[in-house]
């Protein structure tokens, strides 16, 4: 079993940063590709960035340039650094574990206010 814990969420102004941090716990099982969702009020659950066991990232278009994903390799916290924060990033950020089953953490909530 894969447990993993988010945290750093919080309430921002327009224009600020946060670092979002997801640590991976339980036993060891291959992980092909660590991602943060988010999911808004009245929303689906969206996309925000991948990065697979090699580094490589994707992004979601509305946080290209703005959002980092890092880490997530066994034994280390993954990270989302979210600059330039707009009151449209307001959700509830996920990060998700896929390998031969997908893991998902509990969640952390972003506000930010304009």
């Amino acid at each position: 079993q894969v447990q993993l814990v988010e945290s750093g969420g919080g309430l921002v102004q327009a224009g600020g940063s946060l670092t979002l941090s997801c640590k991976r716990t339980g036993v060891a099982v291959r992980i092909n590709t660590m991602a943060w969702y988010r999911q808004a009020p009245g929303k689906q659950r969206e996309l925000v960035a991948t990065i697979s066991s090699v580094g490589s990232t994707n992004y979601a278009d509305s946080v290209k340039g703005r959002f980092t994903i890092s880490g997530g390799s066994p034994g280390n916290t993954l990270y989302l650094q979210m600059n330039s924060l707009k009151p449209e990033d307001t959700a509830d950020y996920y990060c998700k574990a896929s390998g031969g089953y997908e893991y998902w953490g509990q969640g952390t909530q972003v506000t930010v206010s304009s």
